[in-house]
């Protein structure tokens, strides 16, 4: 539980724009991971394109709730 509490005492100081940055930050280092390391391009494109569809739709159906409905 320490390292929940320490994630969200963290994210209370950080700003809208430090969040997007961190996305991007993510984005681009799977980006490099992707053409660096042949192992993990082999691995993420032998996964068919649907699985990170679902992947993506169900974690974004608890921000959606948060969201719109809380």
């Amino acid at each position: 539980m320490y390292f929940f509490d320490l994630t969200e005492k963290f994210a209370k100081k950080m700003k809208w724009y430090d969040v997007a940055l961190l996305k991007i930050t993510v984005m681009f280092m799977t980006l490099f991971l992707i053409t660096a390391w042949t192992g993990f391009r082999e691995f993420v494109l032998s996964i068919a394109w649907y699985w990170y569809l679902i992947i993506a739709v169900i974690m974004m159906i608890p921000l959606l709730k948060k969201m719109f409905w809380n």
